[in-house]
């Protein structure tokens, strides 16, 4: 028999997956990538995939390598899809299918399967990922394959498919909006989502982050410590990145931080609409920034934030394992070496505010920018730093005058 990996959940999408890909004569085995989302049971997961006929069921543990080696690089790109979405869907697909393909290297199977949709980003994320690490791989998508929407064009269906092959699913009614979760963040989308007339934060009942208006009366300060670039601790306690996230998730959660309401552009066209929280990753964007503008040279800092779109791009559509993203990442990495030092934030309402920064890098030399008498910037020499700056404008301004 045919033999595949299935990325799987345990809710009622990838139950029935499961028992269709048996139908359709394959040997399923089971991989539940942890990444930190909500679920009352990760054995008893395990027990229905093996219950319910897979070859095998396992969990992979990926929460660490999410935060170390894929959102803390986009972060430090201060990368966010058309200007706020901070990726944090995005940032896990691709890691839930190299974790999905290892499976698949080891137990030899033939196919990738997942439940992502046909007209969302997911499958592209899932199918691009699995492409570029295996180009031989067969990619199974279900609901891209007329025969299978044909037997489950709804809820009501797969409940029965369900029911008849004895796979225990809680049959609720549906939630008036869909949501994914990890460790970085929750996104809600679809249902009374799609009203743009519905508000997002009134609507959504969010998991992590309290809403501003019912936050404490009060400023709660929190100071972070970063090592070129890299977060390492947090109210001076060093840990580790997935602890980080978790301690700044809570922290942020708390006070209203980290909550967008937007529109987006997806990658296969359409235009959607999104709630999304992500109040520890929010926090790390705004310290992280903050010590950059200590410690990171001008033209380095403005080369970065033209190319921060391009990242956001990249990794929004699914081209994590790409040659340009490959390079990018390198680019990063040398560029943050000096970000080193402290960044203490003031947390109230929602609002963020910058407390105080430190870095044994720090480039800011108060002798030379005050404002003050005396110094050692003699403001004589920026007669002739004008004069040369205003050249081409001159020369332009004579031969074609501008009406004023």
């Amino acid at each position: 028999m045919p033999s595949c990996v299935l990325a799987y959940s345990g809710g009622l999408d990838t139950s029935v997956i499961l028992g269709w890909l048996q139908d359709e004569g394959y040997d399923v085995h089971a991989v539940y990538v942890d990444l930190g989302q909500p679920c009352e049971d990760r054995q008893a997961i395990l027990k229905k995939a093996k219950d319910c006929g897979a070859k095998s069921a396992r969990i992979v543990d990926a929460q660490e390598e999410l935060c170390r080696d894929f959102a803390f690089p986009v972060m430090q790109w201060q990368a966010k899809y058309e200007g706020v979405y901070l990726l944090g869907t995005s940032i896990a697909r691709p890691l839930i299918s190299k974790c999905c393909l290892q499976v698949a290297r080891e137990v030899a199977a033939d196919a990738y399967a997942h439940g992502a949709t046909g007209k969302g980003n997911d499958q592209c994320r899932f199918q691009l990922a699995a492409e570029a690490l295996n180009p031989s791989i067969k990619i199974i998508a279900p609901w891209r394959i007329e025969k299978f929407r044909q037997l489950f064009p709804g809820r009501t269906e797969m409940i029965a498919f369900c029911n008849q092959k004895k796979i225990p699913v809680k049959a609720s009614v549906a939630k008036p909006y869909s949501s994914d979760e990890n460790c970085l963040h929750i996104s809600y989308e679809a249902g009374k989502l799609e009203d743009l007339n519905v508000n997002g934060v009134e609507t959504v009942e969010f998991g992590m982050t309290t809403v501003p208006q019912k936050a404490p009366d009060k400023i709660e300060p929190v100071t972070i410590a970063f090592t070129a670039g890299v977060p390492v601790a947090v109210n001076g306690q060093q840990l580790s990145p997935l602890q980080i996230v978790k301690t700044l998730n809570q922290i942020g959660g708390r006070n209203g931080v980290g909550l967008v309401d937007m529109v987006e552009n997806r990658f296969v066209g359409m235009k959607s609409r999104g709630v999304y929280e992500a109040p520890g990753m929010t926090l790390l964007y705004t310290a992280h920034r903050s010590l950059e503008q200590l410690t990171m040279d001008r033209d380095l800092m403005h080369l970065r934030d033209q190319l921060a779109p391009v990242v956001a791009e990249s990794v929004y559509y699914g081209f994590w394992y790409a040659a340009k993203l490959d390079a990018l990442f390198a680019f990063i990495r040398e560029a943050q070496k000096p970000v080193t030092g402290e960044v203490k934030l003031n947390l109230y309402k929602g609002n963020i505010q910058i407390a105080g920064r430190t870095s044994p890098n720090n480039l800011y030399d108060e002798g030379i920018a005050t404002m003050e008498g005396g110094g050692s910037y003699n403001q004589t020499d920026a007669e002739g730093f004008l004069r040369i700056q205003g050249l081409p404008s001159r020369v332009q301004g004579r031969v074609t005058p501008r009406k004023y």
